[in-house]
């Protein structure tokens, strides 16, 4: 992930988590604040101590940045994103996560439905 798609500076995650609408299903919640103006999205990731060990919890962020730079072509880019990951999360695959970020990035309406259909056709 490149560093301009970071959210690293606990000012921007504080204004996010206020400003901006969560949205969740059992394994993540989706925290979204839209930018103007800004020409590509960026994610935070937060994974507790909960979820197991260094190594697990790497994994989870690495498999979070993978499913976004899949669908970074049907991510609005005006976006900012909190990820935060709950405990189910660290019991999933790749493809488990990635389905279950589509779909609660497609219940916050910033995920553009009609490219993902047709590119599964």
């Amino acid at each position: 992930m490149k560093k301009e798609n970071r959210v690293k500076k606990n000012k921007d995650f504080q204004e996010i988590f206020k400003k901006g609408k969560s949205f969740a299903n059992r394994q993540f919640v989706v925290y979204s604040l839209r930018r103007p103006g800004q020409t590509h999205f960026r994610i935070g990731l937060s994974v507790s101590k909960k979820l197991g060990n260094a190594v697990k919890r790497n994994q989870i962020k690495r498999y979070i940045r993978q499913a976004f730079l899949e669908l970074e072509d049907d991510l609005q880019n005006e976006f900012d994103y909190i990820i935060i990951a709950r405990k189910p999360a660290a019991d999933m695959d790749f493809f488990e996560i990635k389905s279950s970020l589509t779909h609660v990035l497609k219940l916050s309406k910033v995920l553009n439905v009609k490219k993902i259909n047709k590119k599964s056709q």
